[in-house]
């Protein structure tokens, strides 16, 4: 099983990048005053999907016996719960605006999310999972 915790630490450290990445766009986007494109709508709901996988993998890795070294699973659930709604979430709040406002909405949610996701990791969240001491 040590694989699945791999790609877990894997899709976990691709997340914060993506995250960061999507931030610096939508950044971007806004000090030049442009509209959010359709391929940055793209990026938000691959980024949803790899928050989700992610979940999904941790799931996986609970149900098989596998515990977060902290043992404080219920925070990690909740912290993946937020990572895989919030963007979809603040899409809906804005009804799809595209301007300038929703830009910069998009960069602060998405470097929020880097720095919860980076905050995870410092606080031994997510890292190696071990098998329960019985």
């Amino acid at each position: 099983m040590e694989f699945l915790n791999d790609f877990h630490n894997i899709l976990f450290n691709a997340h914060i990048l993506f995250s960061i990445a999507l931030g610096i766009w939508a950044g971007s986007l806004a000090i030049r005053n442009q509209q959010i494109s359709g391929n940055y709508w793209g990026a938000v709901a691959t980024i949803t999907i790899l928050a989700a996988a992610v979940l999904v993998v941790g799931v996986i890795m609970s149900l098989t016996g596998l515990t977060l070294r902290s043992g404080r699973a219920t925070i990690y659930f909740l912290y993946m719960a937020w990572l895989v709604v919030i963007m979809p979430g603040l899409f809906s709040l804005l009804r799809g605006r595209d301007d300038r406002n929703a830009a910069v909405s998009f960069a602060v949610l998405s470097f929020f999310n880097a720095s919860t996701s980076f905050s995870m990791w410092t606080r031994e969240l997510v890292g190696p999972w071990v098998t329960p001491e019985v």
